[in-house]
């Protein structure tokens, strides 16, 4: 009987590896219209909490959705990730779960979130169906092209913060769009960057884009956009209609904690080798975690004194 429970229990723990939950933080990127909009006079939602009803099943519908796509990638990328130092302990690249396993469960999670996306709005599933077609096309091919990969990534980020908008039915800035845009590309680029450091040695084995990035090319691009990213949320946070809209200019107060977290992250990229997996640093780097428990009080205070 000691036996059965035990195995029991580790197949239950390997189908929540499979999923990836410690990746679903990348959806928190759906409550960005809720924070912003809820503090925003001119939205339908102005410090109205009840809009979380809304906003927390289209975050779970998005994190159901992009564990059915991790599925879907580990399938696809079973034999590079065999060859890969972490990826190989996969359960699907490992073999603790089955190749036809695998397909129901992304197609049960895929199913689930595509049907109850219509129960928020048909805005919202025609977003999560876009986000979903894709990453189906990513996998399937469009991630063995360089920059055109991380372009994908981005602009799924994009859709994460468009989806939360239209769940809510509220307007979301174009320049916090560009702001995640920017930032899901530079998190990309250090991704790639990261993955040419540490698997140069694997030769042929490595994805076919990763062999066509060049590290100067990335550490030009890390730079372009990371002073980008930095200028483009230094300019939402003055701009006119941004201080109309929240009722104060004191927003330009948590620029130094964003080009902070800028910083910290090119610095466990380039003399820690760390930044292929930015949901783990998120979680457990201790400056990243002061940084931006720092930001969010400040922002806090801002909207609450203005």
């Amino acid at each position: 009987m000691t036996d059965s429970k035990q195995n029991k229990g580790v197949s239950f723990m390997t189908l929540i590896r499979t999923l990836r939950i410690n990746q679903w933080t990348k959806n928190a990127v759906v409550f960005a219209a809720f924070l912003f909009a809820f503090w925003d006079k001119t939205s339908g939602i102005y410090k109205d909490m009840g809009a979380l009803k809304t906003a927390i099943p289209a975050a779970l519908l998005f994190c159901i959705a992009s564990s059915g796509i991790y599925i879907l990638n580990d399938i696809r990328d079973i034999k590079a990730d065999q060859s890969h130092p972490r990826k190989k302990h996969r359960p699907i690249a490992s073999g603790l779960i089955p190749i036809p396993t695998a397909w129901v469960m992304c197609i049960i999670l895929l199913t689930i979130s595509i049907t109850g996306s219509f129960a928020i709005s048909l805005p919202f599933a025609g977003v999560i169906t876009c986000y979903i077609i894709l990453q189906f096309l990513y996998s399937l091919g469009l991630k063995n092209i360089a920059l055109v990969d991380i372009f994908i990534i981005a602009t799924g980020f994009v859709l994460r913060a468009i989806a939360g908008a239209v769940a809510l039915d509220v307007i979301i800035s174009p320049w916090l769009l560009l702001c995640t845009f920017l930032l899901a590309l530079f998190l990309a680029l250090c991704k790639r960057k990261h993955e040419k450091i540490v698997l140069s040695d694997l030769n042929g084995e490595q994805r076919e884009s990763l062999e066509k990035y060049d590290e100067r090319l990335l550490d030009q691009l890390i730079a372009i956009i990371s002073a980008a990213t930095i200028v483009s949320y230094a300019m939402y946070t003055l701009a006119p209609d941004t201080v109309i809209k929240f009722e104060t200019s004191s927003l330009g107060f948590t620029i130094p904690f964003v080009a902070f977290g800028i910083f910290r992250y090119l610095d466990l990229v380039y003399r820690h080798e760390k930044g292929d997996r930015p949901e783990q640093i998120l979680l457990t780097d201790i400056p990243t975690i002061i940084n931006l428990l720092a930001y969010v009080s400040v922002v806090m205070l801002i909207f609450i004194f203005k």
